[in-house]
């Protein structure tokens, strides 16, 4: 039986020299894959209290929305500036997106939440994201990620958080 590691493909040298890429595409390119994907991320879940789930842009809606299909659950997506229509709020963070931003209506006080996203390597974007739903009033009750570059420190930047990953690598 495969793993979901079985279908992440490692690229060497990618963006830049020293570098190991993980890329996601291949698990999303097979149906078996992404399945056992999101299956994987489904069980990180299992016993967890929440209302909604929120997805950081893009990958993050690619995993976080048929999680909430499955557990008839509400998808809340984490934007980047300018890409919301109604009122937002935002939060700045050092990265190559610099601010994600979500509707200001979209949770309400007391409502528990799950971020998710693809991976996680510093933990700069699920933070702002985690930041972002705290001032809204919301719950932050878990945090979940198909791939954890554990090297890269965002498990401690998130500390205080209930963080939980399908797949861990060591190295960029």
């Amino acid at each position: 039986m495969k793993s979901v590691k079985d279908y992440i493909i490692s690229i060497p040298d990618f963006p830049s020299k020293g570098i190991i890429f993980r890329d996601v595409t291949s698990v999303l390119e097979s149906p078996e894959g992404y399945a056992l994907a999101i299956d994987e991320l489904n069980k990180l879940l299992d016993g967890v209290d929440y209302d909604l789930i929120a997805g950081t842009e893009s990958r993050g809606f690619i995993f976080g929305a048929p999680l909430a299909y499955m557990n008839k659950k509400g998808f809340i997506p984490v934007r980047k500036k300018g890409k919301l229509p109604r009122e937002t709020v935002e939060m700045s963070y050092d990265l190559e997106y610099g601010s994600a931003t979500i509707h200001k209506d979209a949770i309400k006080p007391g409502d528990k939440v799950v971020l998710v996203d693809d991976l996680i390597a510093t933990g700069g974007t699920i933070q702002a994201a985690a930041k972002l739903v705290e001032e809204l009033g919301g719950e932050v009750v878990k945090m979940i990620f198909l791939i954890e570059l554990t090297d890269l420190g965002g498990r401690k930047l998130l500390e205080g958080y209930d963080v939980a990953s399908v797949v861990q690598y060591e190295g960029e």
